[in-house]
């Protein structure tokens, strides 16, 4: 009976999946089994300390505050943006949300639009959409071209109805894949989107995380059309703190005020001493700047050294340009696999925590088909407190360092590694 009385577009509708793999591994951990968490992708790494030293200075904030967020964030972010994105940002299209993933779905709500996206994606974009009562679209990607979206099939898919109001969004570095785009790739994908008024949110979350620290954002060559989204969780290790940016261009300050209005009869206003906190992380600096480069250090190394290992047993994926996720195919390895009958990406993940410990997510939960045997890793288990302040006395991490400051990463991979050629 209850089920009854439930929105058809909330019915069966899980936990989201990232949380629901977390909660799980600590269930898992309570109960004394050994658990990799390789499942939900939050930052090792601590919160800058001259942030947060900021919010303690602010813990005395208490006034509700502007509804698209304080001033002087708003003004920080839209400095930020400049001198890094070559972007003019005006103060007044920055809105601050309690995390990027509330204003991705207020944005849904109030935009009327298929939602469009390449396959993999994030496993929240779709569930958003359906509670909102929006279509969905998976736009083909191959593991050839190392799961990005193409220029040319954004455009054969928005031929078959040119004039359909549509929302992409592009996330990049990737959550799961960990591949980026290239300017050329952008500006190709940008022209596009402006031929056929495609509207772009551009999840850039990761930007700052890319491993070269030269992330580009396809709001240069679409500035009028594109809606760039970040935060302070995944750069700034700040996750918890719940703080989420959309940088709105003029041309969408339509979609801006009905943005803010949902806004106003829902979260009301982001927490004030985390806003006044923020500002200092937006403002940067050489203590910022030390904390960014040696993370993207310790990221790459892992990174690549997770996807080389994973590599000698059969498993195929690109080497991460960004983030820190890795997303194998184990396609080639399904005749070794088929004895323990796993022939979805689910029942592997299943198999593997139980005969492992390591904690990972299907592809099926990113848009995938059921049958593909991919998974998502998340390599976050270790120290990343102790990583970093290892990094900057040793240099550049070698397969030692990785083994010493992110063993359980490790340990959790080549377990995976001999899983697949038991």
């Amino acid at each position: 009976m209850p089920d009854a009385y439930l929105n058809l577009n909330v019915r069966g509708l899980g936990a989201s999946a990232t949380l629901a793999i977390n909660e799980r591994s600590a269930q898992l951990q309570r109960e004394g089994r050994e658990i990799y968490r390789l499942g939900l992708g939050q930052s090792p790494f601590p919160v800058p300390e001259p942030v947060v030293e900021a919010l303690r200075a602010n813990a005395h904030q208490k006034d509700y505050l502007p509804v698209h967020g304080l001033r002087e964030l708003r003004e920080a972010v839209a400095e930020h943006v400049r001198s890094t994105q070559e972007i003019d940002v005006p103060a007044d299209g920055v809105v601050i949300g309690p995390g990027s993933k509330e204003l991705l779905f207020l944005t849904q709500l109030v935009h009327y639009g298929d939602l469009i996206m390449p396959t993999p994606s994030w496993v929240s974009y779709a569930p958003q959409a359906r509670i909102v009562g929006r279509q969905v679209h998976w736009l083909a990607t191959t593991r050839e071209n190392d799961w990005r979206l193409t220029a040319d099939e954004l455009a054969r898919f928005c031929a078959s109805d040119p004039e359909r109001p549509r929302l992409l969004i592009l996330n990049y570095p990737n959550n799961p894949s960990g591949a980026t785009y290239n300017a050329a790739q952008l500006e190709a994908l940008a022209a596009t989107a402006r031929e056929f008024k495609v509207l772009v949110i551009s999840d850039e979350i990761y930007g700052e995380v890319e491993f070269s620290g030269g992330h580009t954002s396809i709001a240069r060559f679409y500035p009028e059309g594109t809606i760039l989204s970040t935060g302070l969780s995944k750069w700034c290790g700040a996750g918890g703190w719940r703080l989420g940016v959309f940088c709105i261009p003029e041309a969408l300050f339509w979609l801006r005020d009905a943005l803010v209005s949902a806004a106003s009869e829902t979260f009301t206003s982001t927490s004030a001493p985390i806003q006044f906190a923020a500002v200092r992380a937006f403002q940067g600096g050489v203590e910022i700047e030390d904390y960014l480069t040696q993370s993207r250090k310790v990221l790459r190394a892992l990174g690549t050294w997770s996807a080389q290992r994973l590599r000698e047993p059969g498993a195929q994926l690109p080497l991460p340009e960004g983030g820190f996720y890795l997303f194998p195919d184990l396609t080639a390895c399904r005749r070794r696999l088929a004895h323990r009958e796993l022939r979805d990406s689910s029942s592997l993940c299943e198999r593997l925590l139980e005969d492992t410990g390591v904690a990972a997510l299907p592809g099926t939960v990113f848009g995938r088909p059921a049958e593909e045997l991919t998974l998502r890793l998340a390599f976050v288990d270790f120290d990343g407190a102790r990583a970093l302040s290892a990094a900057r006395m040793l240099g550049e991490p070698d397969e030692a360092f990785l083994r010493q400051y992110c063993g359980r990463v490790v340990t959790a991979v080549e377990r995976l590694c001999d899983w697949l050629e038991a």
